[in-house]
């Protein structure tokens, strides 16, 4: 792909401009063309098929391009290419054809087709003077039954109930058959899962990941750009407003995303929630920064092999990688990320596009922001330009299968921008993760987060397992987060903390002794735990094929071999950084449920576990 030349002069941190985008918007559109069916109806990928099979795939591949392409052209007035705006004409047509070979499959219940209405039905919305109001009566009837086909249908009770909104919205404009109390029922049912500051959980429980920002933030606010409803619009963008002054952390220097949640084979749709605050004018953050933090993201990817070398966006993270994804995962997934484009909704003037880029939080300062709504203690780092984030409080528990294993996207301690969590059959669980093992190897398991606290650098939580229960408080200082764990577990049993998973492709440099654990990368990117109190040495476990991030990974770990019965105290220090020394070693007293921690400089912190634990600096 050729695309434009910097100009460090409006994007100084990018280099990125309007231009990059369309640029970007083009190449990944002209690359899929190649897989459609006869008359664009089905774009069938390569790669593995999903649960739901080759002719749901292709539904897929024509309903996200299609989104990716509606954004394109309306953002560019219609003056695009006439074979673009054909190309997704002729297969809207052959696609709700019955009689057309390759003819999308109908709307039923709890089906994987109700989510690809939602993509056709916004893109139809955007599009509508250059392809909708162009096809003939009985191409435009087809689209409406098809559509239509929604109304009634049952849907997981998250956030699919919004797909149904768009839809019945869309139809509701061209006087298709809807029903307006299931519009309001799914605004309604959304209301139940808001937990304060702009957060939502994907439905009941603790569900927070980017699906809060790329789908619950997202349908709620377009639909009420497509319904002109003022007062709805009003709450979402007060809403979307608080979200976005915590979610511009989220974001590394180099434009990695934390890597936490499903679904993060999309990629860069983590920035559609930022350009729907420029779109809406609810952003809090000036035009430029949306600009530096969005190209920064899709700037990163694309530097990182995303699109790979035939244009496409493959199932993994960076390269592809099947333990990433989900069952409903196909070949077309990962083109949810043409959310990302719905920045070329706004209009080449807006200053979003035209203001010089401005700097984002981590290009200025060492940042920690609060987040109790969810449970999360963000911190990020100016020298090295990582973001982390520690986990006390999202964990999918309505969701998981209670006898299955604990998702490693939602259940541990800490993610961050540049590692990912162990995952796949090839995983050792050891990464971010306090277990209690027995005698038998048999390690306790987080499944289920009892928020405590979350305030100034400081958030804490439990989980029980058993006979097994474990009390953690975070103290975060710069890069560092010091964990404290009060551990009631029989005698004899071992405690294991374990660091950030770090991987490359090529194996790390390990060294362990005297306490502390450390991997590094060729770069200098090293994960280290150094146990502070409790602990009676350290370790290293390593592993090929397990890690988002690369091939070869290993996690730092302490241990202590035997615990005492009862309950009793641990303290470690967990480093993710870019440097050459190991972690520090500040001084820890503890007495009872009282821990003091003397950190670097002679500040001083004094933590209180108990029912609900305190931190006083």
């Amino acid at each position: 792909m050729r695309l434009p030349t910097p100009d460090d002069r409006l994007s100084r941190y990018t280099g990125w401009t309007r231009a990059h985008w369309e640029a970007m918007a083009d190449h990944l559109l002209a690359s899929v063309a190649p897989y459609a069916t006869d008359d664009f109806a089905q774009f069938r990928l390569p790669g593995r098929t999903s649960r739901s099979g080759q002719v749901s795939d292709g539904l897929e591949g024509f309903a996200r391009t299609f989104l990716l392409a509606a954004f394109r052209i309306a953002g560019a007035g219609g003056d695009v290419p006439p074979a673009l705006l054909e190309r997704y004409a002729s297969g809207l047509a052959a696609g709700t054809d019955p009689a057309h070979p390759y003819a999308w499959p109908a709307l039923t219940d709890m089906s994987q087709q109700l989510v690809e209405a939602a993509s056709v039905a916004l893109a139809l919305h955007e599009t509508r003077p250059w392809i909708f109001d162009r096809l003939s009566p009985a191409q435009q009837e087809r689209v409406v039954a098809w559509l239509a086909g929604f109304v009634g249908r049952r849907t997981p009770d998250n956030n699919w109930v919004l797909f149904r909104v768009v839809v019945e919205q869309f139809l509701a404009e061209v006087g298709g058959p809807h029903e307006p109390g299931e519009i309001t029922g799914g605004l309604e049912r959304i209301e139940e899962w808001y937990a304060g500051d702009g957060w939502y959980s994907d439905g009941k429980g603790k569900n927070f990941d980017y699906y809060c920002g790329w789908a619950m933030h997202l349908y709620p606010s377009l639909w009420a750009r497509m319904a002109g409803d003022t007062a709805r619009q009003e709450l979402y963008a007060a809403r979307l407003h608080r979200f976005l002054g915590h979610y511009q952390h989220f974001f590394a220097a180099d434009g990695g995303p934390v890597h936490q949640g499903r679904s993060l084979t999309y990629r860069f749709a983590t920035v559609a929630p930022l350009w729907l605050g420029a779109l809406t004018g609810a952003s809090p953050l000036p035009p430029g920064r949306t600009r530096r933090i969005a190209s920064g993201v899709l700037r990163h990817f694309a530097e990182h092999g995303a699109p790979d070398e035939h244009g496409l966006l493959s199932l993994g993270w960076y390269d592809p990688f099947l333990p990433v994804t989900q069952d409903y995962s196909g070949p077309a997934s990962p083109y949810w990320a043409s959310k990302a484009f719905l920045g070329l909704l706004l209009p080449p003037g807006h200053p979003a596009w035209t203001d010089p880029e401005e700097a984002a939080p981590i290009d200025l300062a060492d940042q920690a922001v609060a987040m109790p709504a969810p449970g999360w203690l963000l911190h990020a780092t100016r020298a090295d330009g990582i973001v982390r984030l520690v986990n006390h409080g999202s964990d999918r528990d309505r969701v998981q299968d209670p006898n299955g294993p604990p998702d490693p996207h939602y259940l541990k301690f800490a993610y961050t921008s540049h590692a990912g969590p162990e995952v796949g059959e090839k995983a050792a669980g050891v990464d971010n993760h306090l277990a209690v093992v027995a005698p038998d190897g048999t390690a306790s398991l987080r499944r289920h987060i009892e928020p405590l606290a979350v305030s100034d650098r400081f958030a804490a939580s439990a989980y029980q397992d058993g006979a097994v229960r474990v009390v953690t408080a975070s103290v975060v200082d710069g890069a560092a987060e010091i964990r404290i764990h009060q551990v009631t577990a029989p005698a004899g049993h071992q405690v294991r903390d374990g660091g950030h998973a770090l991987a490359a492709a090529v194996p790390l440099d390990l060294c362990e002794g005297d306490g502390v654990a450390l991997a590094r990368r060729p770069d200098g990117l090293s994960s280290a735990v150094r146990g502070l109190h409790g602990y009676t040495g350290a370790g290293l476990v390593t592993a090929e094929g397990a890690n988002a991030f690369g091939a070869h990974s290993a996690t730092p770990y302490v241990i202590a071999e035997a615990h005492p019965g009862g309950t009793a105290i641990y303290v470690s220090l967990v480093l993710l950084a870019v440097t050459t020394q190991e972690p520090p070693a500040p001084d820890v007293r503890v007495r009872d449920d009282l821990v003091v921690l003397t950190l670097p400089g002679g500040r001083t912190v004094t933590v209180r576990l108990g029912d609900v634990p305190t931190c006083e600096r």
